[in-house]
This record gives structure tokens, C-alpha cells and sequence, in this order.
């Protein structure tokens, strides 16, 4: 009987560690110009990653916009395409979209995806913690990246 304990306090203490390195903590950031050079993570993202994450209709990018993606129906069409963000933005630009966007725009819809100060009619499970982490981030910027015209 005392196995069952042991494993249920070690899941406990698991459960408690991930929380004290959530990915609710912000990584620091220098905005440089209009973006911000260096990436969230010290290290580029994966575009793969990034690119079934543009997908992903729980929060991010195919609500709003559309793009070169012929297999998703029903794209967004509140905010401009996607098509040739490579060549529109550098990756610092895009860096700074995806954290920030009302730095652009303070009257955008679009959310600040890397922010958790500030904000108003924000849903519950997002309150104090930012939509994105630092890699779902760089994850869609080096994806984005590679969307060239």
C-alpha cells in the first residue's frame, strides 16, 4: 500500500516543479526599431512546428487570415493574407506582430500573443499568462518566414 503513495507524491512533486518553469513566465525581450532581432528562445524556431500551429484553429493566426494553405477550409478573412509575410516582414518585425501587434496598432484586433499586462477582455484561461510561449512564438515566425511570394 505504501507503493501507491510513493508514486502519487512523486507525480505531485513533478506537477509542482513544471509550475515554478511555467511557460507563464515571460521571456525578457529588447525591442529594437519596429521589431525585436533577437529571438525569444536564444535559438530559431522550427518552421514545421510553426506551421501546424498557423493551422491550429484553438488560438492562433488561420481564424483571422488566410494563406497558401489549399487543404484548410475556411480561412480567415478579417486580416491580411499570409501569402508572401516573408517577403512583407523581417523576422524581427514578425517577432513583434506576433508579441505585441497594438505596438502597430493600438485599435488592432488582433491579440498580443507574448503579453500578459495590460490587456483587456481577456478569456479566462489566458488571464496573466501570455496565449503563446517563446517557442510557439519563433516556432511561427521561422514559419512565417519562409511564406515568400
Amino acid at each position: 500500500m505504501a507503493r501507491p503513495s510513493v508514486h502519487i507524491a512523486a507525480l505531485v512533486a513533478a506537477c509542482l516543479a513544471c509550475t515554478c518553469t511555467s511557460a507563464d513566465e515571460l521571456a525578457p525581450y529588447k525591442i529594437v526599431g519596429d521589431g525585436i532581432a533577437e529571438p525569444l528562445t536564444g535559438s530559431p524556431g522550427d518552421a514545421a512546428r510553426g506551421r501546424a500551429l498557423v493551422l491550429a484553429r484553438t488560438t492562433t493566426c488561420i481564424l483571422c487570415h488566410s494563406g497558401p494553405f489549399p487543404e484548410t477550409q475556411f480561412q480567415g478573412d478579417l486580416a491580411p493574407d499570409l501569402t508572401g509575410s516573408g517577403n512583407r516582414w523581417s523576422a524581427s518585425q514578425l517577432r513583434l506582430r506576433l508579441v505585441d501587434a497594438s505596438r502597430f496598432n493600438p485599435e488592432t484586433i488582433m491579440p498580443s500573443y507574448y503579453r500578459n499586462d495590460g490587456l483587456v477582455r481577456v478569456g479566462r484561461n489566458f488571464a496573466g499568462k501570455p496565449i503563446l510561449s517563446a517557442a510557439e512564438i519563433e516556432d511561427i515566425v521561422a514559419f512565417l518566414a519562409t511564406l515568400r511570394d
